[in-house]
C-alpha cells in the first residue's frame, strides 16, 4: 500500500507537488515576477480579512449553487485557464473530468496542451480563453473552432505586459522535449522517478505544443512559438475588445481588470462579465492583491455585469470572503495545478472538495442560508485594506 493520496489542504497539495515534480517544472507553476510582492500579497491579503461569525440561528441546509454567465455550477468556483498543464499526462482533460464530476465550469487556455474538442467532451461546461494574438483572421478561426467544440463562453485575457526576471531565478523551460533536452534535464528528472514513471507508463513525453493554436492544414506551434506570436502582436484597443466580443457572439468575460475606469470601459464594450485579476502575480509586480481591488470595482459595475475574482484563492474561506466583497464567483489556478501534480484527476477533485467544504463551513458559521446572502457585514475589513485604482476624474 502506498501513501494515502488524499490531502486535507491546498498547502499540502503544494508540498506534495514540490516533492513530486522536477524542480524546473515546479518553478514554472510557482511563477511570479520581479520581487514576487504581488504573488505574496494575493494570498496574504485574504488572511488580513476576518470573519464575523454568528452564535445561533444557523441553517441546517445551505445552498452553495450559483451560475456564471448563464451556466449553472454547484458552487462559485471556476477552473481558471492556465497554459500547458504538462505536469500530468492527461493534463487539462483530467482537470475537466474532475470539474465535471464536481459540477464546476472548466476554463481552457488557448495555450493548453490538450485540444478544445477533447476538453469540451470531458466537461460540457467549458469556457475557452484567448489572448489577443495573431491576425484577426486567425483569431476568428480559433473562436469558430471553440464554438464548434461546444465552448459556452469566451474568456479574453489582456492583462499581460511581458514582465520577466525573478529575484529567486526563473526555471529553464525547453521549447520541446527531444533527446537533447532529455539528456540535459536528466539530472533533475531522475531525482523524481515517480513523475518520470507517470509519463513513462503512457508511452508519451510531456507535450509542450499548443494544439488550439494550430492553423488549418498546419502543425501546432510550440509554446514558445505561440508566445513569440503573442509578443509580436500589437496590443488591443477597446475597439478591439468590442470587436472580439461581437465576433464571439455569446457570453464574454474580460479577465485582468484592476481599475475602476477599466471596469466601466468594459461595460461600455459590451462584456457580460469581468474578472478582477493581476494575472496571478505574473504581470506587473507590486500591483495590489486582487481581493483589495474587488470592492471598488464591484460597487462601480456589479449591478451591470458579473464580477469575478482570481488570484490567491487557496481555501473555501477565501471564496466566502470574495463573495462577501462583491464577487459572483472566483477562479482558481495554482490550487488545482498542485492537486493535478499531486494526484492527477483525483487530486483536482480533492482540491475542489476542500474549497467546497471550507465555503460551506463559512456560510454555516456566518449564519447564512445561501452564498448569495454573503455581504460585507460578515467580515472584519481592516482600515486601509482596500485599494481603489482608476477613480480620479
Amino acid at each position: 500500500m502506498g501513501k494515502n493520496p488524499w490531502f486535507e489542504t491546498v498547502a499540502e497539495a503544494q508540498r506534495r507537488a514540490k516533492k513530486y515534480l522536477p524542480s524546473s517544472v515546479y518553478g514554472a507553476l510557482v511563477a511570479g515576477s520581479e520581487r514576487g510582492r504581488t504573488i505574496d500579497d494575493n494570498t496574504a491579503a485574504f488572511a488580513e480579512l476576518g470573519f464575523a461569525p454568528r452564535v445561533a440561528g444557523h441553517f441546517a441546509q445551505r445552498d452553495l449553487s450559483t451560475s456564471v454567465l448563464g451556466v449553472d455550477c454547484s458552487f462559485p468556483v471556476v477552473i481558471s485557464p492556465t497554459g500547458v498543464q504538462a505536469v500530468h499526462p492527461e493534463g487539462e482533460v483530467a482537470v475537466a473530468r474532475a470539474a465535471a464530476e464536481r459540477g464546476v465550469i472548466m476554463g481552457l487556455s488557448s495555450f493548453a496542451s490538450k485540444p478544445v474538442e477533447e476538453v469540451a467532451a470531458a466537461n460540457e461546461n467549458t469556457f475557452y480563453q484567448m489572448y489577443w494574438t495573431g491576425s484577426r483572421e486567425a483569431m476568428v478561426q480559433r473562436m469558430d473552432r471553440a464554438r464548434a467544440a461546444g465552448a459556452k463562453a469566451l474568456i479574453a485575457t489582456l492583462d499581460w505586459s511581458f514582465s520577466n526576471g525573478r529575484d529567486w531565478g526563473s526555471p529553464a523551460i525547453p521549447e520541446k522535449v527531444d533527446l537533447k533536452t532529455a539528456v540535459k534535464m536528466a539530472p533533475e528528472v531522475l531525482q523524481r522517478p515517480r513523475w518520470l514513471w507517470t509519463f513513462g507508463k503512457t508511452g508519451r513525453i510531456p507535450d509542450l505544443t499548443a494544439p488550439n493554436l494550430q492553423p488549418p492544414g498546419g502543425s501546432a506551434p510550440t509554446f514558445f512559438g505561440a508566445y513569440f506570436e503573442w509578443m509580436q502582436t500589437a496590443p488591443p484597443s477597446w475597439d478591439d475588445v468590442k470587436w472580439m466580443r461581437e465576433e464571439w457572439g455569446g457570453p464574454f468575460l474580460l479577465k485582468g481588470v484592476s481599475r475602476v475606469d477599466d471596469a466601466k470601459r468594459a461595460v461600455d464594450a459590451g462584456v457580460n462579465g469581468i474578472s478582477v485579476s493581476n494575472h496571478g502575480g505574473n504581470n506587473l509586480d507590486t500591483t495590489p492583491a486582487s481581493i483589495r481591488l474587488l470592492p471598488s470595482i464591484a460597487e462601480a459595475v456589479g449591478d451591470e455585469i458579473e464580477v469575478l475574482l482570481d488570484g490567491g484563492v487557496r481555501r473555501g474561506g477565501d471564496v466566502a470572503k470574495a463573495l462577501a466583497l462583491g464577487a459572483r464567483a472566483v477562479l482558481i489556478g495554482r490550487a488545482y495545478l498542485w492537486g493535478l501534480a499531486a494526484n492527477g484527476q483525483g487530486g483536482v477533485a480533492n482540491v475542489l472538495d476542500i474549497l467546497r467544504g471550507g465555503l460551506d463551513s463559512a456560510v454555516l458559521g456566518l449564519g447564512r442560508s445561501s452564498v448569495h446572502d454573503l455581504c460585507p457585514d460578515d467580515l472584519h475589513v481592516p482600515d486601509g485594506f482596500t485599494r481603489a485604482l482608476g477613480t480620479s476624474a
